[in-house]
């Protein structure tokens, strides 16, 4: 059972596929905030917890792999205050489940990258996914995107990251 309910930050220039994804989300049981670039979600994941990212490729200002880059060294005001908080790796994400090993601190200070995240795009070809992966992607999911797949992604990412199971 699930003690917290994740936050996920919906960053897409098309405001009625972001609307709709939250809105399906919510139903999920999920809190949903919404971006319409990479640039407001800077400015909102600098002052709010998020648990998880959902990027659009491309945008105006910044495309969703040039936010993630720019993510890794703000400095984030919140604390997760969650038991069990995966540890950052450089790498991309493990493919190993969770070892529920409780964090040695929490994501206070600068962002542990991979904060998890899932890359959506119109366009994706094998170099696109190619560099999400290298830049620790834990999805990449074209668009038009099927909400089971989508669902099933972020169950993934959070319970990686997080140890997080749905209720």
């Amino acid at each position: 059972m699930s003690l917290f309910t994740p936050r996920l930050l919906i960053t897409d220039d098309d405001r009625d596929f972001r609307e709709t994804v939250a809105g399906a989300l919510a139903d999920r049981g999920f809190e949903t905030l919404q971006a319409a670039d990479g640039e407001e979600t800077l400015q909102i994941i600098g002052r709010q917890e998020v648990h998880l990212l959902l990027l659009d490729m491309q945008m105006p200002r910044l495309s969703g792999l040039e936010t993630i880059e720019r993510l890794r060294g703000i400095e984030m005001p919140w604390n997760v205050g969650w038991d069990k908080v995966a540890p950052a790796t450089d790498g991309p994400p493990s493919t190993a489940p969770f070892s529920g090993a409780p964090a040695q601190s929490s994501m206070t200070g600068p962002i542990r990258l991979p904060l998890p995240w899932i890359l959506i795009s119109g366009a994706l070809d094998e170099q696109l996914i190619a560099r999400a992966r290298a830049a620790a992607a834990f999805s990449v999911l074209p668009k038009p995107v099927r909400l089971p797949e989508l669902t099933g992604a972020i169950a993934g990412a959070l319970a990686q990251a997080y140890g997080w199971r749905a209720a």
